[in-house]
């Protein structure tokens, strides 16, 4: 199989990207009524980085984390989770490959109201009957700073609390990529800088692979390289991108 120049540059180092899109298309609809979501997207994303995806309204921003995290499947194009291709894959298959290997963060949190916070981060081993890694999820819980929070009900957790314990949730299972959607759209200020720094954190003090959908400048200035969407196609890239730079571009595509 031929891959696309950028996968060829992700390869040299001899490892697969942990996630790689090759001419994805999504469409919607039939006839008149098309809606063409994705247009083509071929874009590889190396193990261990931090991607910011930005676009105006309607770009496919949200379609290309679908897409991309098995949630839908293409119209056509593959969608690689390491060297395992998911875009053909059935939804049980799917299901489990989710559940095992991949990590979701969400702007609503997406937390159990009647558990604690320990049952949350514990919740996928429960759905999946296996037993966790308890040295690995104590990590976790240091690392997110959850540690004298366990016993909290997400009510009693402010909302920053509330999305460390999805981030914690999210690592738990050791996934190879997190996608997080919007993570700090529903945090004030302060909780948003905080969830943005522990998400910068895990990138680099535990090798996690991270893709972040945001409208947020300042949010996608903390990632390693930020994908611009418009009209279901990649239409830039910045690597080591700063918040002006971001607004800049961002402004230029919205006009």
């Amino acid at each position: 199989m031929a891959f696309p120049e950028e996968l060829t540059r992700a390869t040299q180092s001899g490892a697969p990207p942990a996630l790689h899109l090759r001419e994805v298309t999504r469409r919607y609809g039939r006839g008149n009524g098309t809606v063409h979501a994705l247009r083509g997207v071929s874009v590889a994303l190396p193990a261990g980085s931090f991607t910011s995806i930005m676009g105006p309204s309607g770009s496919g921003k949200s379609t290309f984390l679908r897409c991309a995290a098995g949630l839908d499947k293409p119209t056509s194009g593959e969608v690689f989770l390491g060297q395992t291709d998911i875009s053909r894959m059935s939804e049980r298959k799917l299901t489990l490959l989710r559940r095992e290997r991949i990590g979701f963060v969400f702007q609503a949190f997406n937390l159990v109201p009647s558990l604690s916070a320990q049952e949350n981060i514990l919740l996928p081993f429960r759905l999946a009957r296996r037993r966790p890694d308890r040295d690995w999820v104590r990590t976790v819980i240091e690392r997110t700073h959850l540690t004298d929070r366990l016993k909290h009900r997400p009510a009693e957790l402010s909302g920053g609390q509330q999305q460390r314990v999805a981030v914690a949730r999210a690592l738990a299972t050791r996934p190879e990529v997190v996608f997080a959607d919007e993570p700090t759209g529903a945090l004030d200020l302060t909780s948003g800088h905080e969830v943005l720094s522990l998400l910068r954190e895990i990138v680099d003090s535990m090798g996690q692979t991270l893709v972040m959908v945001t409208h947020d400048p300042n949010a996608a200035a903390r990632a390693d390289r930020v994908l611009f969407l418009a009209d279901g196609s990649i239409v830039d890239t910045m690597d080591r991108p700063s918040q002006n730079r971001v607004a800049d571009r961002m402004s230029r595509l919205g006009a």
